[in-house]
């Protein structure tokens, strides 16, 4: 991971941002106007009344079309579903702008191939919101996990933003928690135990999923994943088993809040940088490889 512990010294990262849903409003616009690392630049949504709401409280401009979002700023940030970002990106890209990207990068294999096609040929730098994994608590989990044998693993992602609410989106609600909530926690399995060579699913996507997960080290995980059931809150945890005692990760008492300065500093110093995270398109691409196979 990059160093994010030194003071800001540099100019901030002009960001654009794409997208004025709950999404945009309660994370993207929010950070990256509270710098210093980043400074929001303009909103473009298709409908304006929208991203004019998004870009007030900050005094971001809001762009007439997507075009002159990117005459606007040095890098775009999507908060749009994943097809409009599978479309989107690649223009940006184009254009060279680096690419604070969703999970997952598209609707389907196909199209996350065109972003990462898009990022790679172009050479921009591209970084992925995978919320938790940016947290010092998950990090020092992963780390743990790295001196481990581990045998074998189970693992649940699960909440009720589909039952209702501002996250129970159309594309939710349509492809489930698979494409939603799955490349969180293929992510953390596929760090915290070693690559994934297989998967198998049973169940529905938009009910309730089970992953049987192989990894090339022998260990096979589970993974339960739904968007559709009624908990207090958000649940996920992971528990790794082997010859030592188990090794567990729960995000239940971490505050989420803690997240995004680490994720905002490591997308302005890879910017400044041009070195990619590890968390970029590439690695986006692959988790969406993963999710393919599971469900075929």
């Amino acid at each position: 991971m990059i160093d994010t512990s030194a003071p800001w010294t540099g100019r901030p990262v002009e960001v654009g941002l794409v997208g004025a849903g709950p999404w945009a409003r309660a994370m993207h616009a929010r950070i990256l106007a509270q710098g210093p690392e980043t400074r929001l630049a303009a909103v473009w949504a298709r409908r304006p009344e929208a991203a004019q709401q998004t870009a007030a409280p900050y005094g971001a401009r809001v762009a007439a079309s997507f075009g002159d979002l990117l005459d606007q700023c040095e890098a775009v940030a999507f908060a749009v579903p994943p097809a409009v970002q599978a479309e989107l990106a690649p223009l940006a890209a184009q254009h060279g702008k680096a690419l604070l990207l969703e999970k997952p990068l598209g609707p389907d294999l196909a199209a996350a191939q065109r972003v990462a096609d898009a990022v790679l040929d172009t050479g921009v730098v591209s970084q992925l919101v995978l919320t938790k994994r940016y947290h010092p608590a998950t990090q020092a989990f992963l780390d743990a996990a790295r001196d481990r044998v581990i045998t074998g693993a189970r693992s649940c992602y699960l909440h009720g933003a589909f039952l209702g609410g501002d996250f129970a989106t159309g594309w939710r609600l349509e492809h489930g928690a698979l494409l939603d909530l799955g490349p969180h926690l293929l992510d953390l399995l596929d760090t915290a135990i070693s690559p994934i060579t297989d998967i198998r699913s049973t169940g529905d996507p938009r009910r309730w999923l089970e992953l049987t997960v192989e990894h090339d080290n022998g260990a096979v995980s589970q993974a339960s994943l739904s968007g559709s059931v009624a908990v207090p809150r958000p649940l996920t945890r992971v528990e790794l088993f082997g010859p030592d005692m188990p090794l567990s990760y729960d995000t239940a008492d971490i505050d989420h809040e803690d997240c995004w300065p680490i994720l905002r500093r490591t997308f302005a110093i890879a910017v400044r940088t041009h070195q990619p995270p590890d968390l970029d398109a590439a690695r986006g691409l692959y988790l969406q490889r993963l999710i393919d196979q599971a469900a075929r």
